[in-house]
């Protein structure tokens, strides 16, 4: 089996395991999805079959688009809503506010990961195979 499938991972579910469920669906051994959506974010996620996990970096290599919900007034430990309270605060900021500092979230974003995060196994990882991080 060759192709795609895009599905909407609900809330709760890892990107890797929509891709073990797709695989004994359709009964193939090859596939792979077109980025990791986090456990707690919901929403579309394309999976490549066979021989289409070859062109994944072609096709997905394109803008993408994210909505989102923000609770004003907490910090979290993870910088997510399983992470611990941190401080709080009662400022909430006005319309005006919001629209001033949107600019600032359009374009290239360079993502930083949360500090337990960067802590974890798991990056240090990502940061010792990272390509950007050997030298020649």
């Amino acid at each position: 089996m060759h192709g795609w499938v895009i599905i909407d991972k609900p809330l709760g579910m890892t990107s890797t395991r929509a891709v073990s469920i797709v695989k004994r669906l359709f009964q193939t051994k090859k596939a792979g999805h077109g980025g990791t959506l986090d456990p707690l974010a919901s929403g579309v996620l394309p999976i490549a079959l066979g021989e289409a996990t070859k062109v994944m970096s072609y096709i997905l290599g394109g803008n993408k688009g994210y909505r989102f919900q923000v609770k004003w007034g907490e910090a979290r430990s993870t910088e997510d809503l399983e992470g611990e309270i941190t401080a709080t605060s009662p400022h909430r900021p006005t319309r005006e506010e919001i629209i001033q500092i949107l600019p600032h979230f359009r374009g290239p974003l360079e993502q930083t990961p949360p500090p337990l995060f960067r802590h974890s196994r798991q990056w240090q990882t990502r940061l010792r195979f990272s390509p950007s991080r050997r030298s020649l």
